[in-house]
């Protein structure tokens, strides 16, 4: 199986380490600058959706033709729960899509891919994670959070060209007791330096290689893969080319493979992809490109927050949902409405053609009964109406979200028909940051976010924000 196409993502706030150290009087996260935050409406899910897309996109692969599903992750929103059917739906793959999902630890991503060599159909591998940490420690300072996805098939320009794995037993250089939704460690400096230094070596060993462009290494902060170079046989400068850590934190199951995108996306040609997880575990890949492989990534950042903004967007400051009041839909309802709500799926009306959304109840055109067929919508639309709602104005199922961002809006959007035939217009909320609120007639597009828990159930659905917004890289 090779490679034919990478996508990444990582959330647009960043919490810079200066706010940290203002606020805590110190910053221990070597070799960091600033960690992704993810806004109030995402999860490991919806920036798997992301990065997902977004590889599927850069392989020109449509997300039916996906035969295989691999979902790696550390933070996934239920402990016990398949996060695959959630994120198959999200993404639109199809019903029969086989799915293994991989977890445990953040070497997650290289045993998910490793599993997706041995398949001989198009396999989609995503590595998502939304690390957290205790204010007071390293492990804290370094959480920060992205998603990235491989598409592999038998006829994509990079090549596999070598790999390797290894097991060694290192207990507590990283861990996350149950029920805790921080992970910590012990905090021996020497301890975990030689755990990384030997289980990432004892991998890459395995494998037959002289020189790559780029490593891609697992990085829980910015020091330690600069550490173990010297036994890798690798120079700063390589190191730093496969390297995301300084801009977007420890990512967890996803920082080398967002590494790999990084470097992918900036040509190299030849790259040395290594996982590791304490305990300890590691994967390592030698990837070949005899041609680009296609990237599509999304990690730039482009707001700052406060050290109170970031703790406030992470929902440290959330008193719940209120009592009463709220809209209650079942979970068997919900699911029935999965994919308009996930895919943005309308329905066109059997007797007449005219589009419904969502595609229920008689034609609002000819009062047919006969049912709908089908009809999924472009994800990018126009604003037709937007109204703001204020502090406190939220539904009650929708406060938590409003406790993290403040005020957001709702809007009616027009969305054409993939077919082309005809448009219908679709409520739905905005992601709202600062001033990318939009007018009437602006450019939106649909993307997964979280819409509310209920029931203990977390609902996923599709928001909408600027078109802007989605071009950042």
């Amino acid at each position: 199986m090779r490679v034919s196409g990478v996508g990444a993502y990582a959330p647009r706030f960043r919490l810079p380490a200066e706010s940290v150290e203002a606020a805590l009087g110190q910053f221990r996260a070597r070799g960091i600058d600033r960690v992704a935050v993810p806004d109030a409406d995402e999860d490991a899910l919806t920036m798997a959706a992301e990065a997902g897309e977004r590889a599927l996109d850069a392989a020109g692969l449509e997300a039916v033709e996906v035969d295989v599903l691999h979902l790696a992750s550390t933070t996934l929103p239920c402990e016990e729960e398949a996060g695959t059917g959630r994120l198959r739906s999200l993404l639109g793959l199809g019903e029969d899509t086989e799915s293994a999902q991989f977890g445990g630890s953040t070497d997650a991503g290289g045993a998910a891919l490793a599993a997706a060599l041995e398949r001989d159909d198009p396999t989609l591998v995503v590595a998502s994670d939304a690390v957290r940490g205790a204010d007071d420690e390293a492990l804290g300072h370094a959480a920060g959070a992205g998603a990235a996805a491989l598409v592999l098939d038998r006829d994509g320009p990079g090549r596999v060209a070598g790999r390797g794995s290894q097991t060694t037993t290192y207990p507590g250089s990283r861990f996350r007791e149950r029920g805790s939704a921080e992970t910590t460690g012990l905090g021996v400096t020497s301890y975990d330096r030689q755990a990384f230094r030997e289980t990432l070596a004892g991998a890459v060993d395995e494998l037959d290689w002289e020189r790559v462009d780029a490593a891609a290494l697992q990085a829980p902060d910015g020091d330690l893969p600069y550490r173990v170079a010297d036994a890798l046989g690798l120079d700063t400068e390589t190191v730093a080319a496969g390297c995301v850590v300084r801009n977007v934190g420890d990512a967890g199951a996803a920082s080398a493979l967002l590494g790999l995108a990084d470097a992918l996306r900036d040509g190299a040609e030849e790259v040395l992809l290594a996982t590791y997880g304490s305990g300890a575990a590691s994967h390592a890949f030698r990837l070949v490109c005899e041609s680009d492989v296609p990237v599509r990534a999304t990690l730039n950042g482009d707001r700052e927050l406060s050290f109170a903004g970031a703790r406030r967007r992470r929902g440290d400051f959330d008193l719940g949902t209120p009592e009463g009041g709220g809209a209650y839909v079942s979970v068997p309802s919900y699911r029935r409405t999965l994919a308009a709500r996930h895919r943005l799926v309308a329905g066109r009306c059997r007797a007449c053609g005219a589009l419904r959304f969502p595609p229920e109840g008689a034609c609002g055109d000819c009062g047919a009964t006969d049912g709908y067929e089908d009809a999924p919508l472009r994800e990018r639309g126009t604003v037709e109406t937007v109204t703001t709602i204020s502090q406190g104005g939220a539904p009650p199922e929708f406060a938590p979200q409003q406790a993290r961002t403040g005020e957001y809006a709702s809007a009616i959007v027009a969305f054409t028909a993939r077919d082309g035939g005809g448009e219908v217009s679709v409520p739905v909320q905005v992601v709202l940051a600062d001033e990318d609120a939009p007018a009437i007639g602006d450019e939106v597009v649909a993307v997964p976010r979280v819409l509310y828990d209920q029931e203990g159930v977390r609902r996923y659905g599709a928001k909408v924000l600027p078109a802007d917004s989605r071009r950042r890289r």
